[in-house]
């Protein structure tokens, strides 16, 4: 078939891999104005979450099983596009601590790929993190890892260009539902395309999309910040230190050759603003000071900002429109989409191909968020 994938993020550019190696003609198009994947740094860590929506665990726990398989389809082999080097979990007393643990345990029965579980002493994660100077125990599984959104993003849309598929930078202005089936896509530079599957991966601009056609779409904007900072003098170490996550606001999370990023934030009422906002960073970068005490002298290289998408009860959803079956839509990821993203593009590109699926799509239907008001363009 000729698919048109409409965003070019970690959910576009990994669907659109999957379709176009499994014999489609396919073009993604993105303008990467504000995309989430090319500013965000995960940690793939989901079991440690205490998210009470047991969907949202289930996809995220499979999203950070998948990464292997991800990693070997799209030849990414760079330490900094991904790397499992541990994730460090603070609880403010002793007891969550524990019962953390124990919840580890529990879904390692489950997810064998959490690895090796222990609390470490103060002693032990200044020998792994020098840099920490907390005064209180923490949890370290093994199996979490570090993302780097943009180069994973990029390394797999080569894959992708060297499957035969075609790359557009430029944005999809308009979208018509054609009388075959088909759908036409209008870009913002002039040309029309046409194909007999769509999928649009636009994140928090999908209203944009299917607001024009009747629809009414719960997704919302969330911009997010991070701060990086690059430290020449612990170039030699950062590979392999732990990703950390405190409690209260920010995430730490180290790079190879002394790169740190830290954040991110969540501001749902910014829109779409891609201003940097050292003022919304300085929360978060205080509350980290209980673990970087000298954070405050660290001189900030750049601040990384992205536009996120949520729903109402921050679930992602995913599947083909329930009026018109030859357009798939995913969105409403929120902060964990480099976790869930990949899984969420491979389930699609299976349901295209009306292959057997890992996840039980029916818990994640575009319905609840899409609602048809007026059928007059379908």
């Amino acid at each position: 078939m000729t698919i048109i994938v409409v965003g070019g993020g970690i959910v576009g550019s990994t669907t659109a891999f999957y379709l176009q190696k499994t014999g489609h003609k396919v073009t993604l198009i993105d303008k990467q104005t504000g995309q989430a994947s090319k500013a965000a740094a995960g940690i793939i860590s989901p079991w440690l979450s205490q998210r009470r929506n047991q969907n949202w665990y289930q996809l995220a726990r499979l999203g950070a099983a998948f990464y292997p398989t991800l990693l070997k389809d799209t030849g990414t082999v760079h330490a900094s596009a991904y790397q499992q080097v541990g994730t460090l979990l603070y609880k403010k007393k002793h007891t969550l601590l524990d019962k953390l643990t124990d919840l580890a345990h529990t879904r390692k029965q489950t997810a064998k790929e959490i690895g090796e579980i222990a609390q470490l002493s103060v002693t032990d994660i200044q020998e792994i993190f020098p840099l920490i100077q907390h005064s209180s125990e923490a949890l370290f599984v093994s199996g979490g890892a570090r993302v780097d959104g943009s180069k994973l993003v990029a390394s797999i849309q080569q894959a992708f260009c060297q499957l035969g598929g075609q790359y557009l930078e430029d944005c999809a202005e308009k979208i018509t539902p054609l009388p075959n089936s088909k759908w036409q896509v209008q870009l913002e530079t002039g040309p029309v395309l046409t194909s007999q599957q769509l999928v649009l991966t636009v994140g928090a601009w999908l209203p944009q999309l299917l607001t024009p056609l009747g629809y009414q779409v719960d997704v919302h904007p969330q911009k997010g910040q991070l701060a990086v900072y690059q430290l020449d003098k612990y170039q030699a170490n950062t590979a392999s230190w732990p990703v950390i996550m405190p409690y209260g606001e920010g995430d730490i999370i180290p790079f190879s050759n002394g790169r740190f990023l830290i954040g991110a934030t969540h501001e749902n009422d910014q829109g779409f603003d891609l201003t940097p906002s050292l003022k919304k960073l300085e929360p978060m970068l205080t509350n980290l000071t209980q673990w970087l005490p000298d954070l405050p002298t660290w001189p900030i290289q750049t601040i990384q900002v992205g536009t996120r998408a949520f729903t109402s009860d921050y679930l992602p959803f995913f599947g083909p429109l329930s009026s018109h079956d030859t357009c798939y839509v995913a969105s409403g990821l929120g902060s964990s989409g480099l976790t869930t993203g990949p899984i969420i593009a491979k389930t699609l590109a299976d349901m295209i191909n009306h292959q057997p699926t890992v996840v039980p799509v029916e818990n994640y239907t575009p319905d609840p968020y899409i609602q048809q008001l007026n059928s007059s363009h379908i």
